[in-house]
């Protein structure tokens, strides 16, 4: 009797309730779906191999432009670097969503003026645009910082400025993971 309740008990564990829906496959089906007939030929070979790398890195690229969170680099990891991303999603930026058009700005006078004679405005400019971007994101990983204090208080907040200063430099449409928010939504 007293193996009968353990049974009972054993039935009734969480675990068991959630099981994947489907038998485990026998190992001699599984070897056998695993071999493939290996082609004679090397280019046919190397062919076979990057068309299977391309579709695997095609397949991890879209699912970290989803944003999902299996998929996601160590870096992107982490519910403070979500907000961070919702946060500067959510902003319009000044400075840093500008810069390429700067930058642009600054080549054409360095082509239209001569190297020589503006070397040091350009100079002088690159580093103003330097000081600019980092100092913006320094000011919103302050606001991301004191929003995740309250929201996340375990959770580490290391490397939040160059998180938000690489993340704020990008065009919104190249940012990965893709933007869940839009501009101007309170998050």
């Amino acid at each position: 009797m007293l193996e009968s309740e353990q049974a009972g008990q054993v039935r009734d564990l969480p675990a068991r309730q959630a099981g994947k829906g489907r038998p485990t496959p026998k190992r001699s089906e599984v070897e056998r779906r695993r071999r493939e007939p290996a082609p004679t030929d090397r280019k046919t070979a190397a062919a076979q191999d990057r068309e299977q790398r391309r579709i695997e890195t095609r397949k991890r690229m879209e699912a970290q432009r989803r944003g999902d969170p299996s998929a996601l680099k160590p870096r992107d990891r982490g519910p403070v670097k979500a907000l961070a991303r919702d946060y500067v999603d959510s902003r319009r930026l000044i400075v840093s969503e500008y810069i390429l058009f700067a930058i642009f700005v600054l080549i054409l006078g360095a082509f239209f003026l001569g190297a020589a004679k503006s070397s040091n405005a350009i100079l002088i400019l690159e580093l103003a645009i330097v000081v600019l971007i980092v100092g913006e994101a320094y000011f919103h990983s302050l606001k991301v910082s004191s929003l995740a204090k309250q929201r996340f208080p375990d959770e580490s907040r290391r490397g939040l400025v160059s998180y938000i200063a690489m993340r704020s430099i990008r065009l919104r449409a190249s940012r990965s993971p893709a933007p869940r928010v839009k501009r101007g939504q309170a998050i």
